[in-house]
């Protein structure tokens, strides 16, 4: 099940609100029975359980998405080691990263 935070994040997106500030835009609260929008302070409609329901596709798409990301960018190494692997072997480094993305597919 997708987290409340990335659900709102696509339900915002679809208002081109592209980012959310959880500490002043939007409050989270869980009381423990479950997360919910404690606070909306964002100028577009605050959205429904049902409308949020609709996105869990997209959010967890989002976070698997997201473990992707940084699972390349930790075989990907830091860029000075990479621009170093670029200007001795181009090749190899195309070869390596095409590797790493094949390894690591995004949804």
């Amino acid at each position: 099940m997708a987290q409340l935070s990335n659900k709102i994040k696509e339900y915002c997106k679809e208002s081109n609100v592209l980012n959310v500030d959880f500490l002043n835009d939007v409050k989270l609260q869980d009381d423990g029975q479950g997360a919910y929008i404690k606070e909306w302070n964002l100028n577009i409609a605050q959205p429904t359980d049902a409308q949020l329901a609709s996105y869990e596709t997209a959010a967890n798409t989002a976070e698997a998405n997201a473990q992707v990301d940084a699972a390349r960018r930790q075989a990907y190494g830091n860029i000075g080691d990479q621009l170093d692997e670029i200007y001795h072997d181009v090749e190899a480094w195309k070869s390596r990263i095409a590797q790493v993305k094949a390894d690591n597919p995004k949804q």
